[in-house]
């Protein structure tokens, strides 16, 4: 049976939630099998399945698709679709329409990017029965603003993401990703957050993590992030990697010292 919002907190108040991109069904059923509580079909495939250089080019369509063939071969797994650039910032009703596409594909809940200027977008969607998840920190869709891939939140920044954090959660946000930040904003965004926090190079003390599939295989062939880890070496197979990273999420082992980031360099 299929896990729900409200399972979600349920095993946040347990342990640590483990969730990982999918982007098919045969993955989909592994990680299934594993135990992963969320299987999240990011526009990360833009960059892991399409072979483009940013998430950009890809569209509703793109992830419409895969969200089926996920939902198709999973049957416990929470399942949560990225929003593509551009389908959710011209209004809220565009984004309340490229939601609709989405959980008519089979997602339970939306993912967008963005802070305050997001708020009433998410407010919107929530109001009319779409869960979202929001996400702040390193938001892969502003790539070209920030100018790569890097850490956010240093210094007098830290305010800016600890606003955006809030305001997604006020707005009706369940779950918040927090990307790439200083370990010790991250402590304080999961310990003020009235919605569950999901880690990517954050820390243990969000409410759970969550690593791009290809990444926590070692199958990504670009430089590798701070925060990933190849599961795969320890694990011998696939599900037995994810298994490793289930238990290791849960218990707080994963991610250690150095898969966060320092106040500092």
């Amino acid at each position: 049976m299929r896990l729900t919002l409200l399972d979600l907190r349920r095993i946040a108040a347990e342990r640590k939630i483990a969730m990982l991109t999918c982007y098919d069904a045969s993955f989909a059923g592994v990680l299934d099998r594993a135990g992963i509580d969320s299987l999240l079909i990011g526009d990360s495939l833009g960059m892991v399945i399409q072979g483009h250089d940013s998430t950009l080019p890809v569209t509703v369509d793109d992830v419409a698709y895969h969200t089926r063939a996920v939902t198709r071969g999973s049957q416990r797994a929470f399942i949560v679709a990225d929003m593509p650039f551009g389908s959710y910032q011209a209004s809220p009703q565009a984004a309340f329409d490229s939601a609709v596409r989405l959980l008519q594909a089979g997602a339970q809940m939306v993912k967008l990017e963005g802070g305050e200027e997001m708020a009433p977008t998410i407010a919107f969607l929530v109001e009319r029965g779409v869960p979202v998840c929001g996400h702040v920190g390193l938001t892969p869709q502003h790539v070209n603003r920030f100018g790569g891939y890097r850490i956010q939140g240093r210094g007098q920044a830290a305010t800016r993401i600890r606003t955006a954090a809030r305001a997604v959660a006020a707005a009706g946000a369940e779950m918040v990703v927090i990307e790439a930040v200083p370990e010790s904003l991250a402590r304080t965004i999961a310990a003020e957050s009235k919605a569950l926090t999901i880690g990517i190079g954050a820390s243990a003390a969000c409410s759970g993590q969550v690593l791009v599939l290809h990444d926590m295989l070692g199958v990504a062939t670009d430089k590798r992030p701070r925060f990933v880890k190849n599961f795969l070496l320890e694990g011998g197979s696939v599900e037995a990697a994810a298994r490793a990273y289930l238990t290791q999420v849960q218990s707080g082992q994963f991610p250690a010292a150095e898969h966060v980031y320092p106040d500092s360099n």
